[in-house]
């Protein structure tokens, strides 16, 4: 576990004491001495978390983000970036558009840095764990009216989750519905929309939503999901097989056969380009829900219809 956490520009012994898992754990941690020791870094088989602070002499901090993100390791790379309270308005923008998960802008309050380094320490481990896109995410908006939405997981975690969605959500505050694969169950969540995720990619519109309230039993639900080793073959995340296809030029959609969840049927819609399309190998593009099987059919063609 060497090396997890890659520290630049700043003092490691100042990060440890104010870290209190560095501290039983000190291994996790090494410190460079510059951006291009970071990128040679990140060549190698070191680095989950990248800790970036403003002593670097070789690299302003957007640059040491943008060269960290275009490394080998750099898409299942987690990168926090600290900042001195003297530092211009909009410096936060700058390093996020950069590439960085989040900045941090001293002062900060009592345990604000290490719940921020246990957070992003484990994004890696939930890339490589796939966890899955199906996942079906039900949710509304708090603010009046409450628009509803549905939606898929990916990357979820104890602390929040993207969201792929097919429709805009004009919303901050959501509240939501998670089915997760047996025996968990549903799952439901306070959330908050911290960002746009354009990594969630076409066809879908991305969103990183931070888990403001998650009950403690659904915290469990999530961990164990999250831990279950069997997750990392994909063994219960096998394809619905295609009840039907329909054609809507220059696509073509594919309905699963209903599966059934706790409150009633579910059913994926896939669409691939007309050219490309290859039965069973089209990507989740959105998901219905019914009382009965039928009626989850019926939901899963008349959306196509509409806005195939």
């Amino acid at each position: 576990m060497e090396g997890r956490i890659l520290v630049a520009g700043l003092d490691v012994r100042e990060l440890t004491l104010e870290v209190r898992f560095l501290q039983r754990d000190p291994e996790l941690v090494r410190g460079l001495a510059s951006a291009q020791e970071l990128t040679e870094a990140l060549a190698g088989p070191e680095g989950q978390l990248v800790v970036l602070g403003p002593r670097l002499e070789d690299a302003p901090l957007e640059d040491a983000v943008r060269r960290a993100r275009e490394a080998a390791a750099g898409r299942a790379l987690s990168i926090l970036v600290l900042i001195p309270a003297a530092d211009p308005v909009g410096t936060e923008g700058v390093v996020l558009a950069a590439g960085a998960n989040a900045v941090l802008r001293r002062p900060l309050g009592r345990f604000v840095l290490e719940n921020w380094i246990s957070k992003l320490v484990d994004v890696p481990q939930r890339i490589r764990a796939r966890i899955p896109v199906h996942a079906q995410v039900v949710g509304s908006r708090r603010s009046t009216p409450r628009e509803h939405f549905y939606g898929l997981s990916r990357n979820l975690s104890v602390h929040g989750m993207l969201l792929a969605s097919p429709v805009k959500i004009e919303a901050e505050d959501l509240d939501v519905e998670i089915d997760l694969p047996e025996p968990e169950g549903r799952v439901r969540v306070l959330g908050r929309i911290v960002r746009e995720a354009p990594e969630v990619g076409w066809p879908y519109l991305g969103y990183g939503v931070e888990f403001v309230f998650l009950p403690e039993a659904g915290q469990r639900a999530i961990d164990r999901m999250v831990r279950r080793e069997s997750l990392l073959d994909g063994s219960l995340w096998a394809p619905s097989a295609i009840h039907s296809t329909l054609r809507r030029d220059p696509w073509i959609y594919e309905i699963t056969d209903p599966a059934r969840t706790e409150s009633g049927f579910l059913v994926e819609i896939r669409r691939a380009v007309r050219g490309d399309w290859r039965p069973g190998r089209s990507s989740p593009f959105y998901v219905v829900q019914a009382e009965t099987a039928q009626g989850a059919l019926d939901a899963a063609r008349a959306f196509v219809e509409r806005h195939g």
